[in-house]
């Protein structure tokens, strides 16, 4: 199973355009930022193609970013240099982050984007959470942000088709995500995204990726937080809701 190495090179029509300046990407986190100083160490293990990472770099954090893919570790090491900011980017996976960085390392870590459900079920997830939790300091916080899986799942296998366009530097594309949903909670699912490209000569470049994702219900993640040491502070789950955000502080 590929894993956006291919989706790398396209990412920024995924983004939307709020967040795809990196200082914009930042501020949507402000709540949560404004409990850190300036100079606070800082952790995105789900960097993408690295907006957050740089956005909050350019505030004067100390910044490193992580993710499984390569691709997108290097195209984060890019828009770092483009705007001159001062990131460390690695590659990690979740399980692997003890091993790049000693317990009590970060003052906050992210893992944003509707990551962690690509961690291979319950026993992923929670190896995962145990990982960003032993690199949190003491009050550190950890911040995710996940897709309301109870819609998703009541949704049921689909294709959706974006009813735009999206111009990313001068080229539009067209989105589409086909759901794989699984009889059961447990089972695999897979999410396929496509992003179809329409150069200046009006032929059509289609670049796509098969995703494995393991779903899971609130009170699940809500325990398994607890298990690796974190209390919810904040949450914004909400059943109408496509996605919400938990801030958990470690113990």
């Amino acid at each position: 199973m590929t894993g956006y190495d291919v989706l790398a090179e396209v990412y920024e029509w995924l983004i939307s355009d709020a967040k795809l300046p990196p200082a914009e990407f930042a501020a949507s986190f402000d709540d949560v930022l404004s409990l850190l100083p300036s100079n606070a160490h800082v952790l995105d293990c789900s960097c993408g193609t690295g907006q957050l990472a740089v956005g909050l770099a350019g505030r004067g954090m100390q910044v490193v970013a992580t993710d499984a893919s390569e691709a997108m570790v290097r195209r984060t090491s890019e828009l770092s240099e483009e705007f001159g900011t001062s990131v460390r980017a690695v590659q990690a996976s979740w399980e692997e982050l003890p091993v790049h960085f000693e317990d009590a390392t970060f003052d906050m870590v992210f893992c944003v984007g509707n990551s962690l459900h690509h961690a291979a079920g319950a026993a992923g997830r929670g190896a995962a959470l145990e990982s960003m939790s032993r690199l949190l300091r003491p009050g550190g916080r950890l911040v995710l942000t996940s897709r309301t899986w109870e819609v998703v799942r009541s949704r049921g296998s689909r294709l959706d088709i974006w009813d735009r366009l999206v111009r990313r530097d001068g080229r539009d594309a067209v989105v589409v995500y086909r759901w794989e949903i699984a009889p059961r909670w447990e089972d695999e699912h897979h999410i396929e995204i496509a992003i179809a490209q329409v150069d200046a000569s009006g032929l059509v470049l289609v670049r796509s990726e098969l995703l494995s994702c393991w779903p899971y219900r609130y009170e699940e993640l809500e325990l398994e937080l607890h298990r690796v040491g974190l209390r919810t502070e904040v949450s914004t789950f909400d059943l109408e809701a496509e996605n919400y955000m938990v801030v958990a502080s470690r113990i």
